[in-house]
């Protein structure tokens, strides 16, 4: 059976990795090479590192910081932030990364998608979505979330795993930062439209947050936290020990 993937998500600004509520007030935590490096060390399945101003400044990934934290990491990265063109992807493999998560490059640009699997494979393009909830349908947000594109989410996921998305990161506007759960309902409805590796962001707040998740959606691949592991509030070792209890399948 194949184990379940625990995941923290560095959001980096200006450098630092920032933490905030419903992707607003942003707080600084620490050196993304320092949480790179603990994570790595620590039992976290994967690694993503996230520029999360570079769409909306209109600039380039920090490839510097970026290099030196892939330098530092010896489990798969995932690198995401201001990816637009196929020669971002490039870069970023080059500086260290595994895997590319486009957003807002493949909503300006949707054939971007296509373009990096067929240079790059499938494994290797991650689409990310931010998703909020409008009018009772799920909406595709751009630029870190502070802008509502109109597009309707399950039928862009699908179209964006069509060209060659190897796996959906899909980020819950409505649950980021709340601590209240993962967004069941959303990531059941994304589960039920792709067959494709789905990985849950935003909401988790505990361990049996994770546990509730797996069980609920067992077409879940992994679960994706920042704050409840940068601040300590959950240990990686201890929450993979309480999902091989609850009999989810883990690496330990």
């Amino acid at each position: 059976m194949i184990t379940k993937r625990i995941i923290p998500c560095l959001d980096v600004r200006d450098g630092r990795v920032v933490k905030g509520v419903n992707f607003e007030g942003l707080k600084d935590v620490s050196s993304p090479v320092t949480l790179a490096e603990y994570y790595s060390s620590c039992g976290a399945d994967e690694l993503v590192f996230y520029d999360i101003t570079a769409s909306s400044d209109g600039r380039k990934l920090f490839t510097d910081i970026l290099r030196e934290t892939a330098s530092r990491v010896f489990i798969p990265l995932t690198v995401g932030g201001g990816i637009n063109t196929v020669e971002d992807f490039d870069r970023v493999l080059k500086c260290g990364a595994d895997k590319v998560s486009v957003n807002s490059g493949a909503i300006k640009n949707p054939s971007l998608v296509l373009e990096a699997a067929k240079l790059y494979g499938d494994q290797c393009v991650v689409l990310s979505v931010d998703v909020k909830r409008v009018d009772g349908s799920f909406r595709v947000f751009a630029k870190g979330g502070r802008e509502d594109t109109g597009i309707e989410a399950i039928s862009w996921i699908k179209k964006c795993v069509s060209n060659g998305a190897g796996e959906i990161v899909v980020n819950s506007i409505d649950t980021d930062g709340v601590k209240g759960g993962f967004d069941l309902e959303m990531l059941g409805a994304v589960c039920d439209a792709v067959s494709v590796p789905v990985i849950a962001s935003g909401g988790a707040g505990k361990t049996e947050d994770f546990i509730t998740l797996f069980n609920a959606l067992p077409k879940v691949d992994a679960g994706l936290a920042a704050s409840i592991f940068h601040f300590g509030e959950v240990k990686i070792k201890e929450l993979k020990e309480e999902m091989a209890k609850a009999n989810i399948p883990v690496r330990r």
